[in-house]
């Protein structure tokens, strides 16, 4: 059997109305907006209202990539939700997003990799393309972090938003993925986790009490290991792929902090002109912020037919994952 060439057919976003400025962080928890956008670049993020989930983001970003990638329900071989926030533990919400489309032949399941899990998404849809399993596969990133955050917490309350983001990956006669690098490096796993909840520490009144149902994370840490590792996984992709790194157009890393995505860039000697950043506006949506960011980027037309994307995501696990395509649009 032939390798055949797996790319990017369409992209869409699903995100909450709502949004909630520094400012009226303010108003709640011990800090200030020169403090956030001045540590982290965010000056505000989308929060899910009541009745919105993982799953109803998740089906409204599917809606618009398959209508963009002119793709029916029907057509879809399989789904792949990335998120940390499921609708539940089980049954998958990539399943229960399969019942909302009504994608009757697809096979269906969730990924848990933190903020990389876009990219280990797409990684994964690549392959199934490439060697001729599936022809068309719906990969999404989508999170709730408002869910799992602790509100009095300053440090991280400040950094986390919602929102949803998806591709629809197919076969195409241009070679659009070119390589990928994923790794990971469980001895970090206790600097960005949530601590109960599953079958170590299931729910109970104590770990309620506790807030071990909320995210904890020790910022110092996780800053020394995003830069390293993020410069790291995109200059390995760039030798696996052939590609020189000043030969890449776009660089799209994961939107958590503009000092890690400046420090980054700096190591990796690509200029501020072909970093992508809308932090600004979402805060740290975990895997929805790389295909989130790559939408906004296609719409602003800094995305062209032929250009090759370098994208890098970090994360619990502690997790990292870099992607290089060519855009066929």
């Amino acid at each position: 059997m032939s390798k055949k060439n797996a790319g990017i057919l369409g992209l869409g976003i699903g995100l909450p109305e709502r949004v909630l400025t520094n400012k009226e962080l303010e108003k709640v928890v011990a800090t200030s907006d020169e403090w956030i956008s001045g540590r982290t670049g965010i000056k505000e993020r989308r929060i899910a209202a009541d009745g919105e989930t993982t799953l109803t983001l998740s089906e409204k970003a599917a809606r618009e990539a398959m209508e963009n990638s002119g793709i029916s329900a029907a057509e879809l071989d399989l789904i792949i939700v990335a998120t940390v926030t499921p609708d539940m533990i089980f049954p998958a919400t990539a399943c229960l997003l399969q019942d909302s489309l009504k994608a009757e032949s697809a096979a269906a399941f969730d990924l848990e990799a933190g903020c990389s899990g876009f990219v280990y998404g797409l990684t994964l849809a690549a392959q199934f393309i490439e060697n001729g399993a599936y022809r068309n596969v719906l990969v999404i990133g989508a999170e709730v972090l408002s869910r799992i955050t602790d509100w009095e917490d300053r440090n991280t309350c400040v950094l986390f938003g919602d929102g949803a983001g998806a591709a629809v990956m197919g076969t195409v006669e241009e070679k659009g993925f070119w390589g990928f690098e994923l790794g990971s490096d469980g001895s970090g796993g206790d600097f960005l986790k949530m601590p109960a909840g599953g079958g170590a520490k299931p729910a109970s009144r104590n770990t309620v009490e506790e807030k071990l149902h909320y995210i904890k994370m020790d910022g110092n840490q996780v800053f020394k290991f995003a830069v390293k590792a993020m410069a790291r996984s995109a200059k390995k992709v760039a030798e696996k792929s052939n590609i020189a790194i000043e030969d890449i157009d776009l660089f799209i890393p994961h939107q958590a902090n503009i000092r890690i995505i400046e420090s980054a860039a700096k190591r990796l000697k690509i200029p501020p002109e072909k970093v992508f950043m809308n932090l600004e506006y979402y805060g740290n949506t975990s895997a929805a912020s790389i295909p989130i960011a790559l939408y906004e980027a296609w719409k602003e037309g800094r995305v062209k037919k032929s250009d090759r994307i370098l994208m890098v995501g970090f994360g619990a696990g502690l997790s990292w994952g870099s992607v290089i395509i060519e855009w066929i649009g």
